[in-house]
């Protein structure tokens, strides 16, 4: 296979994920093969589209800002055809999932942690 140079960050991003899965792959074919499976079954059309279930993997990318997913994802969403509006979208629900997330953690565990921990101070 002949090597051609990634003409921008992100497609270095994407050549060094691969050749990263490939080394694993072969120091680990099991796990690899056994992985690489169970996420290809998951990502096949479905009742969801293949389009659908990469921006629901790039939402939860985003959300768990894992780098490498994101930019996989971007990708395999454009690949799948969804529309930058699509895209930003999804990330939209994302971002209100990550606020949500904090904030009903915020109203709850953390003053009930306040509540409790003050209780010792006394």
């Amino acid at each position: 296979m002949e090597h051609v140079e990634p003409r921008n960050v992100t497609e270095a991003a994407l050549h060094d994920f691969k050749m990263g899965l490939g080394t694993f792959t072969q120091k680990m074919p099991d796990i690899a093969g056994h992985f690489n499976a169970f996420t290809e079954a998951c990502f096949k059309e479905g009742t969801l589209s293949q389009k659908e279930k990469q921006l629901i993997a790039l939402a939860i990318s985003v959300y768990s800002q894992d780098e490498y997913c994101i930019i996989y994802h971007a990708k395999g969403c454009l690949d799948q055809g969804a529309t930058e509006e699509e895209i930003l979208e999804a990330i939209g629900v994302s971002a209100a999932f990550g606020g949500g997330a904090a904030m009903s953690q915020a109203v709850t565990l953390v003053q009930e942690c306040m509540v409790d921990l003050n209780q010792f101070k006394q």
